[in-house]
């Protein structure tokens, strides 16, 4: 079923409804409350979106789009290879700061959505972390199981490293230091070929 459009009221309040999903839990949230969040009636409201599964999924798909978006231009920049890995780093720092609420609906809210919504989420994630592949330059000798294991433990990296340190009181420059030293050790080691997961026979 094709997306509906996206409702410009809810396009403006964007950021209201990002920040009930995630405060709340996407399941404690219902359409009744959404339209009085977007100040529209709920029978308005479902003119526009059939579910409120149909605006998890608007917002999990911008998430990705805005990474894949962020990628593109970081390959575009570092033409060297050994730029890349800290570059995607500090773009996944900076992003995390920008869709704090995208980045927890994307990983805690995406069981949420029907079977065919959550095949597009995948198709999207999939997509993401053979871009990050191919930008690391991830051998392709470990055969195909291997390197879509290899991509999602790195974009797991990559997302989750934000929250390492929430509850510490460190300063921006300090803590991103922090998480650049401690991601990149990961990942240079991931990518060393004794440590990298062996391909399925």
């Amino acid at each position: 079923m094709p997306m509906p459009e996206r409702c410009s009221r809810f396009a403006e309040y964007r950021d209201k409804v990002l920040e009930l999903f995630a405060s709340k839990g996407f399941g404690q949230v219902g359409m009744r409350e959404l339209a009085t969040c977007l100040g529209l009636s709920p029978g308005s409201l479902y003119h526009h979106y059939p579910s409120k599964q149909h605006l998890l999924l608007d917002l999990i798909e911008e998430f990705y789009e805005e990474l894949l978006s962020t990628l593109g231009r970081i390959d575009q920049k570092a033409s060297a290879k050994r730029d890349k890995l800290p570059n995607l780093i500090r773009a996944h720092l900076n992003l995390h700061r920008e869709m704090p609420w995208h980045f927890r609906l994307a990983e805690r809210d995406s069981g949420c959505l029907n079977e065919e919504q959550q095949a597009r989420v995948r198709l999207l994630r999939e997509q993401y972390e053979r871009k990050l592949l191919k930008m690391l330059g991830v051998p392709s000798r470990l055969g195909e199981q291997g390197l879509m294991a290899t991509g999602h433990a790195i974009a797991n990296l990559l997302n989750s490293a934000p929250g390492w340190l929430a509850a510490h009181p460190l300063e921006d420059v300090q803590r991103d230091e922090l998480l650049e030293n401690l991601v990149s050790g990961a990942v240079e080691r991931l990518l060393r070929p004794s440590c990298a997961p062996r391909a399925v026979a």
